[in-house]
């Protein structure tokens, strides 16, 4: 599950981590599965990444996958291997028992808080195995801890501050067509049940009656797309709840640049990077008080906490947010502040210490 292919956020932490550490003079190997018109090996940013081939088979295929990526593991012979969440732990845990090499755990969130068959087993398995196991929060540490009996090492996700830098606000409106008294609201992740979008346009419904002069922008795109363009046109906000649809990457800052506020409604949340991106950016966030999310954000210092499903308390902190410059530029900058300790350089300096005290401890066995 790694960029292009797939772009959430367990997979732009798991280039940029690739990336930051091959800039720190390490050597970086990715496995990760076969994308769409992608070369099966190629180097990207000073890494190599090595695509396999995942038979589309129930249970074989994943089976096959796994035990290919073993192969490769044990191909590369590396010092130590990186896991990017509990499932795809499995091959790193049988290289470790066949060929000693020993293994991190990250736990992302999804493989964490969300059922999947056989979790029990495979989270056991993989989490009291490894070297060492790493956690997003200290909420999803607590969950872990449930299934695993080592000390968990919390680690958050982190963002290229530079990528954020005051951008020209009012050159990307105009590009966007975004008259200069619109506020603009937006929300970029996919489009997923999981992320309580429905309850975001009931929202925008209440918004749009008291400040007409608002517009939603959902950035991204899923499986929830239809069903979501269907309420907003049955509720007659077709012409101010915009669908963008998936963009790149490196387009998401200039979405956020020509935003007002940054709005998160997800029922279930891991340590979601857009937040971060959202803070670096200077935007006053509204999300749900669900998992590790009051870690990052701290209700009424760098935006407001909400209780999930509920599409008037959203639409109440929006208003607020909207309505009042002076809270927003509070709130704006103490995002700024606060983004600077999420620094992928203060990330990857943890990350580098969980490997070498993993590796430690396995060569002293």
């Amino acid at each position: 599950m790694f960029p292009p292919a797939h772009i959430g956020g367990a997979e732009i932490a798991a280039q940029n981590t690739a990336k930051c550490l091959t800039q720190k003079g390490h050597d970086v190997s990715v496995i990760t599965s076969c994308g769409k018109d992608l070369p099966r090996r190629y180097t990207e940013d000073g890494f190599l990444v090595n695509r396999i081939y995942y038979p589309e088979i129930k249970y074989f295929g994943v089976m096959i996958f796994w035990i290919r990526c073993l192969f490769l593991i044990k191909k590369i012979n590396p010092d130590i291997v990186h896991s990017q969440g509990v499932q795809i732990g499995l091959p790193s845990f049988l290289a470790k028992k066949i060929f000693g090499i020993p293994y991190v755990a990250y736990c992302r969130g999804s493989d964490v808080y969300l059922p999947w068959k056989f979790k029990k087993t495979v989270s056991r398995l993989v989490l009291n195995s490894a070297d060492a196991v790493i956690a997003l929060t200290d909420d999803m540490k607590n969950e872990v801890q449930k299934n695993c009996k080592k000390n968990i090492i919390v680690i958050p996700n982190g963002i290229s501050l530079g990528k954020y830098k005051e951008l020209p606000k009012q050159v990307i409106r105009d590009k966007f067509k975004i008259h200069p008294d619109e506020k603009i609201i937006v929300f970029v992740g996919s489009l997923r049940p999981v992320k309580g979008l429905k309850y975001l346009i009931e929202a925008f419904k209440i918004i749009n009656k008291k400040n007409p002069m608002a517009r939603l922008f959902l950035v991204g795109d899923g499986p929830e797309r239809h069903s979501l363009e269907d309420i907003a046109e049955k509720d007659g906000l077709k012409a101010k709840v915009n669908f963008i649809g998936q963009i790149e990457n490196d387009e998401i800052p200039k979405y956020m640049a020509a935003a007002d506020i940054f709005v998160l409604p997800s029922l279930s949340e891991g340590f979601p990077g857009v937040v971060l991106e959202a803070m670096a950016s200077g935007l006053p966030i509204v999300a749900t008080k669900v998992r590790g999310l009051p870690e990052i954000v701290k209700d009424g210092e760098n935006g407001f906490l909400v209780e999930p499903e509920n599409p008037g308390q959203i639409a109440e902190k929006a208003l607020a947010l909207l309505g009042g410059d002076k809270l927003r530029e509070k709130i704006s900058n103490n995002n700024k502040e606060k983004a600077k300790g999420y620094s992928w350089e203060k990330v990857i300096d943890k990350i580098e210490k969980a490997y070498s005290a993993a590796i430690a401890k396995n060569h002293g066995k």
